[in-house]
């Protein structure tokens, strides 16, 4: 057992976790929702990210959601901040060790669709690695050749759809394209995602699934729409920008999140 779970065994106790959310840019606030909340700074948890953004939080949770144990790390790391694809893979086998068996995520994204403009969400149906790294890159063993078809579980994201639709909630599906950053996609960048089928881009999400998908979890994530991509709004992209919009997808979150995870 990983350092990093034996200390949240110590502080929460060793009742099982069915499931775990990651939180992205101006999400953080939706740890908030967990009833019987413990905390833990990442700081005291071998593996998890260190440094940070503005804009995540930086403590692990444990409490009830939606009837659920659940697990919240209220930020991630991500790969422009060191260049590790695989940054986020301790977390994540911390995770398994304490019997996660869905993870759920959740990104800041810029869209690519004129219809699903800034406030709204993305439900992700598939991704492209644009990004081109791989957080399996090093992994000796076979499991590295991951099966990606249905990465993003199909059943999950029915009952999502169903959810949505009955608390009238805008929910589009669409695919996540993944930029490494840290800089924002030029127009020209833009023009190229939106040819090869993306509606969304943005800086994560895609190696945790990757990972995820290895340690043989059930993956579900969404896209807080905070911005058009670069050239198809009069909008100034900037980090700030991004923190500010997400607040409105993350009130539908609040919302969509806890009776999903009811629903497991």
């Amino acid at each position: 057992m990983t350092k990093a779970a034996r200390t949240i065994r110590k502080i929460a106790g060793d009742t099982p976790i069915q499931a775990a959310l990651i939180l992205g840019s101006g999400l953080s606030a939706l740890g908030d929702e967990l009833r019987d909340r413990i905390a833990i700074p990442y700081s005291e948890l071998k593996g998890f990210p260190g440094g940070g953004v503005s804009g995540h939080g930086r403590d692990f949770l444990i409490g009830t959601l939606g009837g659920k144990r659940v697990a919240v790390l209220t930020g991630r790391e991500h790969y422009y901040e060191h260049g590790n694809a695989a940054a986020m893979r301790p977390a994540l086998e911390t995770l398994v060790e304490l019997g996660v068996q869905t993870l759920l995520l959740t990104n800041s994204a810029g869209s690519l669709d004129p219809e699903n403009g800034p406030g709204n969400l993305m439900l992700i149906a598939d991704h492209i690695n644009y990004a081109g790294m791989n957080p399996l890159i090093g992994e000796p063993t076979d499991r590295r050749f991951v099966n990606m078809v249905d990465a993003y579980d199909p059943k999950l994201r029915r009952k999502s759809l169903e959810i949505a639709h009955a608390f009238g909630i805008a929910l589009k599906e669409g695919v996540y394209l993944w930029y490494s950053g840290p800089s924002f996609e030029t127009v020209a960048e833009i023009r190229m995602a939106i040819r090869l089928g993306a509606n969304a881009v943005g800086m994560s999400t895609a190696p945790e699934v990757i990972l995820a998908r290895m340690l043989g979890l059930r993956v579900w994530a969404c896209s807080s729409i905070t911005n058009m991509g670069a050239g198809l709004s009069d909008e100034r992209i900037s980090h700030e920008h991004t923190k500010t919009m997400a607040v409105r997808g993350a009130e539908k979150l609040k919302r969509l999140i806890p009776a999903l995870v009811e629903a497991l």
